[in-house]
């Protein structure tokens, strides 16, 4: 009689779930629905009666894409030209000049030709300003102007640009252009490795799996891998690339969803190329999501030291959806965890302050490795070993989004002659006219104690904080400006680092700045240091 009572009121939990369940998946629905039926009569009866002509596939892009700003940085509406775009960063094949444009409102710069294809053939150098492609304005293209760059392997395209204040033409002939996983490997010394690991597409880990092949055959006992300034890219590739020095069936990385079937463990599913190989991995401010997994994830298995400066901190799991007319919807769809069970996103975009912006997280939570060493979430992978050169702040993130370095470093280039790479030295002079450049320029920024200050006096009701208060908050301002001036020298080493690396590049293209490091970088010696000191490598593990 008992288990046949349990056994209803079990029928009837279950069916009372079913019905709630029921309920909120209708009242959902009936919300999507209405909110649907609202905007399309909303957008037909614009369309129909604004005062003048509209652009209906123009105002509907902008649309989706502002309503998908509200949610995270990641979830992205792509049109036709965006999914290819897509497609070229996942596959690192595509057809163009081979350089890396950056697009302004109303200009195109070269920010870097590639050795040896198109672009660089063609004489195009860093720091040129393309001001037309064929008979097409850049200032009058409202689109994005680098897509007239592509076109089909040995066709043409014509570009006027302007260099240090002259105007100038180029043809250039269309290729085929390949964006290696590994752009760069090579032997430190005679025992030691070095690969750099620059994106995580669909060559990522075969790519890193021969440079190690080739490398050991070299004689390297030691292996370094570069992570540095690396987005990430594809989580099946960080997860194979992982797999390259730990063992089958090893759990890497876990994801959560609020929808079941993207909840998830990954686990290694080959055998490891190395396993017992002494591993450091070098990562900084810009190496964010599948570089994050790699790092993370041999830093909670306790098979490599992570050496550099805190990770960027993106702990969000994205997938292409496919839509209508060859459109997709790249959908935050879970966080990921290590396998220590930490997730390192730092911004919190579903929490924001009075500005809209995403909150940083502050406080974070301990975990341990496998051999119960301190790890924590939150905000970014913390390396082991913290290279302070490789730091940033909100004075270096404004001189590299400002241009301030790369514009230096272009004037650098047509001021001075470097003939080899070991004769290249950024001197105490050069920092100084680095400093008169930017005295001399645009630049500014203000700091959030500056933002705070200036928005509480310009706040109404400031008559009742008094003159004092006022007075005193004008001349912290003041101090503040001053300091900032001054800020330029506390954080030379920073800069320095920025500048160095974005000259280097100039005259011997990235391939030069990967040997320029083997003999100069901070993390590399340091990496290169601590692999010869076995008994200091081992306790950094334990």
């Amino acid at each position: 009689m008992k288990k046949l009572i349990h056994k209803r009121l079990l029928f009837i939990s279950l069916a009372v779930l079913v019905f709630i369940s029921a309920s909120s998946f209708k009242t959902d629905f009936f919300e999507i629905a209405k909110q649907i039926e609202i905007f399309t009569t909303l957008f037909k009866e614009l369309n129909m009666n604004y005062v003048d002509e509209t652009n209906p596939a123009a105002l509907m892009d902008t649309a989706i894409k502002n309503m998908l700003d509200d949610l995270d940085p990641y979830t992205k509406f792509l049109n036709e030209q965006d999914v290819e775009s897509y497609r070229i960063n996942n596959t690192g094949e595509y057809s163009g000049i081979g350089a890396l444009v950056r697009s302004y409102e109303d200009r195109l710069v070269i920010i870097e030709p590639y050795k040896d294809y198109p672009a660089d053939k063609a004489g195009l150098k860093a720091g040129d300003v393309l001001l037309s492609i064929g008979d097409i304005a850049i200032k009058d293209f409202k689109d994005d102007a680098s897509e007239l760059l592509k076109g089909a392997n040995n066709t043409e395209v014509n570009v006027t640009y302007e260099r240090q204040g002259k105007t100038d033409k180029a043809t250039i002939e269309r290729e085929a252009i390949e964006v290696d996983a590994v752009p760069y490997y090579k032997m430190v010394d005679e025992e030691t490795g070095y690969i750099v690991l620059s994106r995580f597409n669909k060559k990522a880990s075969s790519q890193t799996k021969s440079a190690m092949k080739d490398l050991k055959a070299q004689g390297a006992q030691k292996l370094i891998l570069d992570l540095r300034g690396n987005p990430g890219g594809l989580l099946s590739e960080a997860i194979n690339v992982t797999n390259l020095f730990i063992p089958k069936g090893t759990l890497v990385v876990t994801t959560k969803s609020k929808v079941k079937k993207f909840n998830q463990d990954y686990k290694t599913r080959n055998q490891p190329e190395d396993e017992e190989i002494p591993l450091v991995v070098l990562v900084d401010g810009r190496s964010a999501s599948a570089s994050e997994i790699v790092s993370g994830s041999l830093q909670d298995l306790d098979r490599a030291v992570i050496i550099g400066a805190r990770s960027f901190g993106k702990g969000l799991v994205q997938r292409p959806l496919k839509l209508t007319y060859g459109t997709q919807l790249k959908v935050t769809i879970s966080r990921y965890y290590t396998p220590s069970g930490r997730c390192i996103q730092s911004l919190d975009y579903w929490n924001r302050d009075e500005a809209g912006n995403a909150i940083r997280t502050t406080e974070f939570n301990d975990f341990t490795t496998r051999n119960g060493r301190k790890v924590q979430d939150g905000g970014g992978v913390m390396p082991d070993i913290e290279i302070q050169s490789l730091k940033s702040n909100e004075l270096v993130s404004a001189l590299v989004n400002n241009n301030v370095i790369f514009d230096f470093a272009t004037n650098y280039y047509y001021a001075h002659t470097v003939p080899e790479i070991p004769k290249f030295s950024f001197t105490k002079d050069d920092f100084n006219a680095f400093k008169n450049f930017v005295s001399k320029s645009e630049f500014s920024f203000e700091t959030k104690t500056e933002k705070v200050l200036k928005e509480a006096l310009l706040n109404q009701g400031n008559d009742l904080l008094g003159p004092e208060v006022i007075e005193e908050s004008k001349k912290l301002l003041g101090t503040i400006g001053k300091s900032k001036a001054l800020a330029l020298d506390t954080y030379q080493g920073e800069i320095q680092k920025q500048l160095e690396d974005e000259i280097v590049k100039r005259y011997f293209y990235r391939e030069g700045l990967y040997d320029y490091y083997l003999a100069n970088d901070a993390a590399i010696i340091t990496a290169n240091t601590l692999l010869k000191d076995g008994s200091k490598y081992e306790s950094l593990l334990k």
